[in-house]
């Protein structure tokens, strides 16, 4: 039988439905290729942002590496005709204590500490106390002694200021062996010129006195793991000197010695200290340097009279914790500071 076409009106739902999906698709359409035109996107919800990291601190170096003096290499020494003379030097310049020290196994002269204590690795270390000046600046008229000094005299002045100990005689064979080795680590200095790098780091002054009490915080924090609470730093096994030297008491330093001025100590510790600190990577401030010097040598440490100190005492350096001085500032003020107002006066 033949089927009867259906109703017209029966037909308008299915014929509006795909009307209006071809609106919409057309749409669509035309929307993606106005977008594309015009160079336009829709905005997402933007994601989450990760939190902020907080600012590392930049390491900054104290003095540009440049032209920085740096130690002969030491495979060279054997080529030198006194290499043994220089060889033994070195010995002693690292392990002082074993042949000089309370038990030293050549003299018993001196108080535990050996000299790269203070002139870092055997004296090589830019701006680490090293002996770069050693052999091209001395002989020297020297203000704390009134004369001209040699390198013999100046070892000696070590021995009885840092080391608290007693002198060697010039002729001995470890006098002329610390010569030698100082001499040699010196051999490419001019005559009369300070290499860039010898001696200490100069701090600026601060504008106020160093802090002992701040200094004994920063001491805490970041001193003890190596020189201990106490300050009387850790022994070697075989007790033949220190690892870590003690920074106080009657086996430290003495009152006559270069690092009991805040100055001297402040800008070994800055360029040094604490352990893994450079010249170009360093670790305290210019403040917390300061603060932590005047912790360090507010303590007790073996005093020793050098009654021919400073024969003329306008050339004491502004920092001498000693009087009298030619000025009219209390030791207090001389020792911890303020430095400019001591400074400006000296200039009039």
């Amino acid at each position: 039988m033949n089927q009867r076409p259906k109703p017209l009106v029966e037909l308008l739902p299915l014929v509006t439905g795909l009307l209006l999906a071809i609106c919409v698709l057309v749409g669509i359409v035309g929307l993606t290729l106005y977008l594309d035109f015009s160079g336009e996107r829709p905005q997402h919800e933007p994601l989450a942002e990760l939190p902020a990291k907080p600012d590392m601190p930049i390491s900054k170096a104290l003095m540009d590496p440049a032209g920085m003096w740096q130690a002969p290499d030491w495979a060279s020494v054997e080529k030198e005709p006194n290499a043994d003379e220089i060889k033994y030097g070195r010995e002693l310049i690292a392990n002082t204590s074993e042949y000089l020290g309370p038990n030293g196994k050549v003299k018993k002269i001196s108080n535990g500490l050996n000299c790269q204590n203070c002139h870092l690795q055997a004296g090589t270390v830019p701006l680490g106390n090293n002996y770069s000046a050693a052999k091209s600046t001395y002989p020297k008229v020297r203000g704390r002694s009134g004369n001209s000094e040699d390198i013999r005299l100046r070892i000696n002045g070590c021995f009885q200021r840092s080391l608290n100990g007693e002198v060697l005689a010039n002729d001995s064979k470890e006098m002329i062996a610390m010569v030698a080795y100082m001499n040699w680590l010196g051999q490419d200095v001019a005559q009369g010129e300070k290499p860039k790098g010898a001696g200490l780091y100069e701090l600026p002054l601060l504008d106020r006195a160093a802090d002992y009490i701040k200094g004994k915080t920063i001491y805490e924090r970041q001193c003890v793991t190596c020189h201990m609470v106490d300050g009387q730093g850790v022994m070697k096994a075989d007790s033949t000197g220190y690892t870590y030297p003690p920074l106080w008491g009657e086996h430290s330093y003495n009152q006559g010695a270069g690092l009991f001025r805040m100055s001297r100590f402040a800008g070994y510790v800055r360029a040094n200290m604490p352990f893994g600190a450079t010249y170009e990577n360093p670790i305290l401030t210019d403040e917390e340097a300061w603060d932590v010097a005047a912790y360090v040598n507010s303590l007790d440490r073996p005093a020793r009279d050098f009654p021919n100190d400073w024969p003329d005492i306008s050339k004491k350096p502004m920092d001498h914790p000693f009087g009298p001085y030619s000025d009219e500032f209390s030791e207090e003020q001389h020792k911890f500071g303020p430095y400019q107002p001591i400074k400006a006066a000296a200039k009039k």
